[in-house]
């Protein structure tokens, strides 16, 4: 069958042309995706959360209503800082005082969110009811933990290692995986009346009654079976872990409930 040469170079024209448009759309699209990031306000409160009685626990510039665990005149001196807008864990620089971050105040009844990001292969946590006192060497003899977790760590395919989950005691509840260095992933953990529900980029993660016999059977078989005081508090401070890894946090806001 014959083929007339005009119809041909018609349509190759078309086709070039339906490339070029495709091609500028999602050139368009990115942009404005990009525009969007560089532009996104962080570690501020919009009209309505205020209302709704949230308040910043990092005001983006200083790490006032912070300090190291039991190294309140060392903070200054530790690894952690802020740094562009975000509070960083400086944790590869080893002539900085080691120790977790912890907050001046306690918390009981409250729901809190924050933005995270490990380093590749990073593992860290976020403690909540942590009883402060010498008697006490570290966070985690008091505090149970919200796991922090880069996809590319080993723990990863640990159920009680995985992100989002309270580790050591219990898996994750609904399956997720964290987003890996470079990307931003969001947590928000709630406590009410000694019940504690953790959440990862929207989904559940943990739902634990501090209260319960259940809870006090999982602390029995698992590694803090031997600390006497894990797990028994429903208020205390929160903290940020340093576990020798590089960890950034920003947008981190709380209401009491």
């Amino acid at each position: 069958m014959s083929r007339n040469p005009l119809c041909l170079s018609f349509v190759v024209v078309l086709f070039i042309a339906s490339c070029k448009t495709e091609k500028n759309t999602e050139t368009q699209t990115w942009r404005t995706k990009k525009s969007a990031m560089e532009n996104a306000v962080h570690n501020q409160l919009h009209e309505i959360e205020k209302e709704q009685g949230w308040s910043l626990l990092f005001d983006g510039k200083t790490l006032g209503g912070w300090h190291l665990y039991n190294k309140p005149d060392s903070t200054h001196l530790s690894a952690w800082e802020v740094k562009d807008g975000m509070i960083y864990c400086n944790a590869t620089d080893e002539t900085k005082v080691f120790g977790d971050l912890i907050t001046d105040r306690e918390f009981e009844n409250y729901e809190l969110v924050f933005d995270w990001q490990m380093a590749v292969r990073g593992n860290g946590g976020v403690f909540i009811n942590v009883q402060e006192s010498p008697e006490f060497a570290a966070t985690y003899v008091t505090g149970p933990e919200y796991q922090l977790l880069e996809p590319a760590h080993m723990d990863t395919k640990t159920p009680k290692k995985r992100p989002g989950c309270l580790w050591g005691v219990s898996p994750q509840l609904n399956e997720v995986a964290a987003k890996p260095n470079g990307q931003w992933n969001t947590s928000r953990i709630v406590q009410q009346n000694g019940k504690v529900e953790f959440y990862l980029n929207g989904k559940l993660t943990a739902s634990e009654e501090f209260n319960s016999p259940a809870w006090k059977q999982k602390v029995a078989q698992s590694n803090f079976a031997d600390n006497p005081d894990f797990g028994k508090a429903s208020k205390g401070r929160i903290a940020l872990q340093n576990w020798y890894f590089e960890a950034w946090f920003r947008n981190m806001k709380i209401r009491e409930l």
